[in-house]
């Protein structure tokens, strides 16, 4: 069952199915059922398996189609997780509570975790993680290139404790340290 992504996500997410997609989910579990409901043989249990993963597979098929095939309502969701990120990183929410969490963006979109990372990932190639991680670069170039604050100061405003491991984020980000990235604006 780990194999199928889907099982992880919550209500919000619905399998989008075509009457063609949802008429053969019908069929199969209309075949389960027939089978259940007729003489129990030495091969029921077997044909009741291989149905039950056939509607799977088929399950998995569906769930990895709509990615593609919904582009326009998932720019919805990029929309929205834009909006969100800059909402976080322009308030001083960011200084008392630190980064935003995965769960904290997808409970915010009325999502799984699971399926915003999924999304993402289709759509982008990046994790929800890697668009926070984005977004504040993002954040403290800005910062490091219009005002004199230290590093260890812009390191607080971005919620780390310790600038060490700002300045270490920011260098893995942007092959440059913090002072190096600002004395380029010099």
């Amino acid at each position: 069952m780990k194999k199928y992504d889907f099982f992880d996500y919550s209500v919000n997410e619905a399998l989008f199915l075509s009457e063609k997609e949802e008429t053969t989910l019908i069929d199969l579990m209309q075949n389960i059922q027939q089978e259940y409901h007729s003489n129990i043989d030495k091969f029921s249990q077997d044909i009741i398996i291989s149905q039950l993963e056939l509607m799977l597979n088929y399950a998995d098929r569906f769930y990895h189609r709509q990615f593609i095939t919904r582009k326009i309502t998932n720019h919805h969701i990029l929309d929205r997780l834009e909006d969100i990120l800059i909402a976080y990183f322009n308030s001083d929410t960011l200084a008392k509570k630190g980064l935003p969490t995965v769960q904290y963006i997808a409970d915010t979109l009325n999502v799984s975790a699971s399926y915003l990372s999924g999304l993402l990932k289709m759509l982008t190639g990046q994790s929800t993680q890697q668009h926070i991680h984005n977004k504040l670069i993002e954040k403290a170039k800005e910062k490091l290139s219009t005002t004199d604050l230290s590093v260890s100061e812009i390191a607080y405003e971005l919620g780390f404790e310790h600038s060490q491991s700002f300045s270490k984020l920011f260098k893995t980000k942007t092959n440059f340290s913090p002072l190096e990235f600002r004395q380029s604006f010099n």
